[in-house]
């Protein structure tokens, strides 16, 4: 067990202290995946978010899809996508996204989105492009709703493309090429519509997937790729 591993039980632990009882302390009940899982047996769930900005203290969630991931295969069937509704503008995030006001009014509570969401994610590691708008935004969320954080392990195809690339995004031909789109046109994957959630996090598990067949082709033959060796 490695001391990251050590930090993530340690941060799940002081969450599980100080979480009201509710989606987020029923999340922290059921272990994550253990480091040394195999990642053909890891348990995953891709998930995208949209919002009107980029600040987790000023911006909003407006709808959430994620797709579930075990071993190999996605699993269409629990695939989710719910808008939020809180009474508020999308103002000029549609022109990215689309939403419009009129179908966030029709959309959940957050309280109800994210405890959907939860439930889907226990017991699971959370894959996403560049993580950190979804860790921070939902973790921000959780803390205002039950009073604690979010601590989940995080793979993140982001950082798989960095790190297939050699560095950073000085080491890539354009700013662009660690972008979701592009590494996906690197390995010949279908083009979808991006800025939508459920289909951002399908593109996400596929794309995470071939990742995933590139990192075990390239290791010694008695190497068994784990999460460890995905983690962010």
């Amino acid at each position: 067990m490695t001391l990251l591993r050590r930090s993530v039980d340690a941060r799940r632990q002081r969450a599980a202290r100080r979480a009201r009882p509710g989606p987020l302390a029923d999340f922290l009940a059921v272990p994550g995946p253990d480091r040394a899982t195999p990642v053909h047996d890891l348990p995953l769930l891709a998930v995208d978010i949209e919002t009107t900005g980029l600040d987790p203290a000023t911006d909003r969630v407006l709808s959430v899809g994620w797709v579930p991931l075990d071993g190999d295969r996605v699993v269409l069937a629990g695939a989710g996508h719910l808008l939020v509704g809180d009474g508020g503008e999308v103002g000029r995030s549609a022109t990215v996204h689309g939403i419009t006001d009129d179908a966030v009014a029709g959309g959940r509570p957050l309280e109800e989105v994210l405890g959907a969401l939860l439930g889907a994610l226990a017991g699971r590691a959370l894959l996403a492009h560049f993580a950190r708008v979804e860790t921070g935004f939902l973790g921000a969320a959780c803390t205002r709703l039950w009073g604690a954080g979010l601590p989940v392990e995080v793979v993140d195809t982001f950082e798989l493309e960095r790190r297939a690339l050699g560095g950073g995004w000085d080491a890539a031909s354009d700013p662009g090429a660690l972008r979701l789109w592009a590494a996906r046109a690197r390995r010949g994957l279908p083009v979808y519509r991006a800025h939508e959630a459920l289909t951002d996090a399908l593109a996400c598990a596929e794309l995470y997937l071939a990742q995933r067949a590139e990192l075990e082709a390239a290791a010694p033959p008695e190497t068994t790729t784990t999460l460890r060796h995905v983690v962010a």
